[in-house]
């Protein structure tokens, strides 16, 4: 087999949204911990290779965040021009799954063919969304806008594991939703998961301690040991929405600190 040529990975925040630790675990959390403040920052990722950039996820809007009462604190975009990445130049983007936190913005990638697992396709087209609780973390325009894509031909399906390109691969897990996929990269440090909502936090995964907003708790477990065993080490396992990632990874430049993570390099010490 040739030599993998290593990708570079960077994780670009957009948007955060102030919440308590008791609302991002399922069960109860210890007295001292139970009622402190615990956000969420909220993310796209770009992988840069020596020929081409993938886009994971494509984040929301500031009418969504408005709706939604998150903070948009810039496009996603500006975060991508900084690296020197136009959107509109994007030819392939995979979607994790369809929340409307990850597949918004349908204005920034109009060129690019989104990569997606057949089992969200179903999940969020059939008989689950007929069940409010299960529906809510969708917006219905982001399901019909992936809908007129595949009608155009711009979407490529994936059926569990499946490799896009040599040491890029996608990783059906389930668990937050149906059809959720990890990411896989080859790096100069080895093996990076990106894991999106297969968990949150740091936390969730390392204290096997799930999300509430859940399909199936059970693959969710399953899905984060899936996600430690597809890495190098644990240490190189990325969770969807941990403010911990901008504090454990450099900066590409000083001006992106508390921006932009570069997570293809060791973590700071």
């Amino acid at each position: 087999m040739a030599e993998l040529r290593p990708y570079e990975i960077y994780a670009i925040k957009y948007g955060d949204h102030p919440r308590l630790a008791a609302d991002n675990f399922i069960g109860a959390m210890p007295d001292d911990a139970h009622s402190g403040p615990m956000p969420l920052d909220y993310f796209i990722w770009a992988i840069k290779g020596a020929d081409k950039t993938w886009i994971v996820d494509t984040g929301f809007d500031a009418a969504m965040g408005r709706q939604r009462q998150r903070n948009v604190i810039r496009c996603p975009s500006v975060g991508l021009q900084a690296l020197g990445i136009d959107a509109g130049k994007i030819e392939d983007v995979i979607i994790t799954h369809l929340h409307y936190d990850h597949c918004g913005n349908h204005s920034l990638f109009e060129r690019a063919r989104y990569h997606l697992q057949d089992k969200e396709m179903f999940y969020t087209t059939g008989r689950c969304m007929c069940h409010a609780p299960l529906r809510h973390p969708f917006d219905v325009e982001d399901v019909v806008k992936m809908v007129r894509r595949l009608y155009d031909g711009r979407v490529a399906f994936h059926d569990g594991d499946e490799e896009l390109a040599p040491g890029l691969s996608v990783h059906r897990v389930g668990g937050h939703t149906m059809g959720l996929q990890m990411v896989r990269v080859w790096t100069e440090r080895g093996w990076v998961v990106l894991a999106s909502d297969a968990s949150h936090l740091y936390a969730n995964m390392e204290q096997a301690r799930p999300y509430p907003i859940v399909y199936n708790v059970a693959d969710m477990l399953a899905g984060h040991q899936r996600a430690y065993a597809l890495a190098s080490s644990p240490q190189h396992v990325i969770p969807g929405h941990d403010p911990l990632v901008l504090k454990r990874y450099p900066a590409p430049n000083p001006a992106l600190e508390g921006i932009v993570a570069r997570l293809d390099v060791a973590p700071l010490s």
